[in-house]
Order: structure tokens, then sequence, then C-alpha cells
């Protein structure tokens, strides 16, 4: 058996805050796991890593949507000995589109990424945490998550699972050495919009974005300090906690009226 290392297990690590976030990890002296589908451009960032920050870097492609993915990634950690510290689970996408004319296959491989693995690989990665009395998980959930999304229903509602699940196993592992944190950035420079095709959105469209740098260092402080929701931007924050004072008609209009297409 190899000899075990410690690492961060990152989801979503080609592009992105998910490669970002690897960056911080890696500047702070930290080995990581980079999963994703692209194989390449994992090899490509685990290259530049090692070269620059002098650390361990593991790398495996895998479609995190497939139903076994979570166990497959697990067990693939466990054959190498390699513990798990910190878990980030990074990896998700939308798509934007009234739900009746969506692809449905589109809408499950949504829900059972943003759901089902990272919930998935919560579970198997969390008892070794417990167990080592130290752990870090920083699930990455979305303004969104405050809120219903016309023209992103299915989307918005998978990060309101993420945040209320990651707030509750929080309350939980109180005294245990594990914290969780749920990320909340709203609209990012990220590749996020175009994988999404929302680019013509009045949330994005013209808009100076965040950028992905920033959202990660921002997170990553975050997730290190144990602060269980983390929403990045005094604005996002503000329009996040202000939907709570608001009727619910009214938080579904102006929902729906920031995500309809610019004229």
């Amino acid at each position: 058996m190899q000899k075990q290392f410690s690492a961060a297990l990152v989801t979503g690590a080609s592009n992105g805050i998910g490669l970002e976030l690897a960056r911080q990890f890696a500047a702070a002296g930290t080995n990581l796991v980079l999963v994703a589908r692209s194989g390449d451009r994992l090899l490509a960032l685990a290259g530049e890593l090692r070269k620059q920050f002098n650390v361990e870097v593991a790398v495996l492609a895998k479609d995190l949507a497939a139903p076994a993915a979570a166990t497959e990634v697990f067990n693939w950690c466990a054959e190498r000995n390699i513990a798990i510290d910190y878990l980030v689970n990074n990896a998700g996408f939308g798509d934007f589109g009234f739900f009746h004319e969506s692809d449905w296959a589109k809408q499950e491989q949504m829900i059972n990424l943003n759901i089902g693995t990272l919930t998935h690989l919560t579970r198997l990665f969390l008892p070794g945490m417990i167990v080592r009395k130290q752990g870090r998980i920083l699930n990455v959930a979305s303004t969104a998550a405050f809120q219903p999304g016309p023209t992103m229903a299915v989307y918005f509602a998978t990060k309101a699972y993420v945040l209320h699940f990651s707030e509750a196993i929080s309350n939980e592992l109180t005294g245990t050495g594990v914290t969780v944190t749920a990320l909340c950035p709203g609209a990012t420079e990220s590749g996020f919009q175009s994988a999404a095709a929302m680019e013509e959105s009045k949330l994005v469209k013209g808009k100076r974005l965040p950028s992905s740098a920033d959202v990660a260092a921002y997170g990553y402080k975050a997730m290190m300090k144990g602060k269980v929701v983390a929403i990045h931007g005094w604005l996002n924050a503000l329009l996040a906690n202000g939907v709570r004072f608001a009727p619910r008609w009214l938080v579904l209009k102006m929902a729906r009226s920031m995500q309809d297409k610019a004229h």
C-alpha cells in the first residue's frame, strides 16, 4: 500500500471556481485530488500546481453525474491510501429556459450531479473526518438557493437543497472537529453562464461579474474559519437575506424579472 497522505478533494476542478479553489489549497501547501470530466485540463492544472507549489496532486477524470460516481471516487482514494481532510463539492451546472420545454435528460443529470453526488460524497468521506476529529467540507451552493427561479427552476431548487443540507449537517457536527460551509456566490465570471445558455439573461448580460479567483479566495477563507453560510459580496448578502422579509409572490416576480432575457 502506498504511503498515506492527506489531501483536499476538489470536484469540478478543471475550470472556474473549482480550479481557483485548487490553487488556494496548493498555495497553502495542501496536497490535492482533482476530479472532473476533462482529464487533459486536470493534468495541465496538476502539472502547474506541482511545479509552482511543490505539492502532491492526484488526478481522476470522472463524470460525476453518473450514478456510481461518488462510490468510485471514494474507492479510488481508499485504494491509494489518501485521507481526505478537505472535501470541496463544487461540480455542478445549470440550464436556462422553461421547465416544460427542457430536455429531461439534462434536468435529471443536473439533479444527479448538484444533489445526488454531492450528498453521497459527503456521506462517504465524512465518517473518516469524524474519526480523525478534523475536516472541512465546502459545498458550493449559490445565491439562487434563497428563492425560487423561474426559467431555471431545477437549478435554483438544487441549490436550495445544497444550502439547507449543509446548514443541517453543520449543526449535527458541532463538537466533532468537522465543519461544513455553504458557499453562495452570485453570478460569477466562470463559464457557468455559457454552459447554462443564459448569456442573454438580465442577470448577466452587460454586467461586470466577480472573478472565479475572487469567489474562490473568499470561499476558502470562509471554509477555514468554519463559517456555515458564506455569501460572496455585500449586495448579494443583502438581497439573499432581504427576500425573507418580502411576500413570496413578490420574490417570485422579482426573480422572474431578473432571469428574463435582456432586450
